[in-house]
């Protein structure tokens, strides 16, 4: 049998995706914010409506599949519109202070001093003709935090900072002389060096092997415990999000579909889209929360006028078709875009 109609969230909850896990006024709060791309003639929506909030302190986990619309979403916010699209509607409120609104030059001391990005490929931020110490010594300067020997002094501290062995010959060096881990970590060292307010990490370990990997988590995580900063993390890896955010948004198809805190999430997915993610994710337990295996893949161009997850969930109905889904609460600070949440966890308890 159908579950009834789900308890809508409070406006102010419906409209952050959530409270926040620090209570008071959010750092940043996105609201309906949608994102068109240029296809021929004609521009297409691939995030729609997406809102949600990132406390000041908190690490907000942004998970899905690739293609789902995560890193448009997180670039979007700050203005870093990628060629071909732009940002149709919704508002970004930073600190009390709409970014939509603002002009590049408006928005020049804001990025790098108190919204800092970590991008995937750290070979695609450095310049290859500069020396890396160079670089942070540029960033500091331009944002007029130190200049000369002591904006080099700061560079070399940043660089033992996140754990550059022999930092004062590092910052010597040129790209192409690192590995791509030392990459990264110049990378973070320039996110770091004006101690923003949050740092947007984009994938920011996939290129790297396991042990480099584990490193770098614990370092982020101790730069922001020990700052104080928030944090978005973009990643299809379900294993990092949960080892260091303190809530996680799930995205399908340019919407969010479930977000809740990340232990929450983990031991309880409420959308049959999460519960097959995290069935995907290797564990040394025997069981663990959501058994659905995902069948098929994320295919745009087939997406029916309901819920975009419908032709691949086995819990699907007719109505899941032709009615659209918003996050709505099912839980305290857990909300999920999904009719039959409720039938769905009884049903898959009750399965042999």
């Amino acid at each position: 049998m159908a579950a009834g109609p789900m308890t809508p969230a409070p406006a102010g909850d419906a409209a952050t995706g959530g409270p926040s896990t620090n209570g008071g006024e959010p750092l940043v709060r996105v609201d309906d914010l949608t994102v068109d791309y240029r296809n021929d003639d004609q521009w297409v929506s691939v995030v729609k409506d997406v809102s949600f909030s990132i406390g000041r302190g908190e690490t907000l986990g942004l998970a899905g599949e690739s293609g789902c619309g995560k890193t448009t979403t997180a670039l979007a916010m700050f203005g870093y519109n990628k060629a071909g699209s732009r940002v149709a509607g919704g508002r970004v409120t930073f600190d009390g202070r709409d970014l939509l609104g603002l002009s590049d030059r408006q928005m020049q001391p804001i990025r790098g001093a108190r919204i800092s990005l970590v991008p995937q490929n750290p070979a695609s931020t450095l310049t290859p003709s500069m020396k890396v110490g160079r670089q942070v010594v540029e960033t500091l300067e331009g944002h007029g935090v130190s200049s000369g020997s002591d904006a080099m002094d700061r560079t070399v501290e940043l660089f033992g900072q996140v754990g550059l062995p022999e930092p004062a010959e590092i910052a010597r060096r040129y790209p192409h002389q690192l590995s791509g881990g030392q990459q990264q970590r110049v990378v973070i060292a320039i996110a770091i060096a004006c101690r923003p307010d949050l740092i947007v990490l984009d994938e920011p370990t996939t290129a790297l092997d396991v042990t480099t990997q584990a490193r770098l988590l614990d370092l982020l995580t101790h730069i922001k415990d020990e700052s104080g900063m928030s944090a978005l993390y973009v990643s299809h890896n379900l294993g990092v999000l949960e080892q260091i955010c303190d809530r996680v948004a799930v995205m399908y198809a340019g919407e969010l579909i479930e977000i809740a805190p990340t232990a929450e999430l983990f031991n309880r997915p409420r959308h049959p889209y999460t519960r097959g993610l995290i069935a995907a994710v290797p564990r040394m337990e025997a069981e663990h929360a959501g058994t659905e295996k995902l069948r098929g893949l994320l295919r745009r161009d087939d997406l029916p006028d309901g819920c975009g997850f419908a032709p691949r969930c086995p819990y699907s109905r007719p109505q899941c078709f032709t009615d659209p889904q918003r996050l709505t609460e099912i839980e305290p600070s857990h909300q999920v875009a999904c009719w039959r949440a409720p039938d769905i966890e009884a049903e898959a308890e009750a399965a042999p």
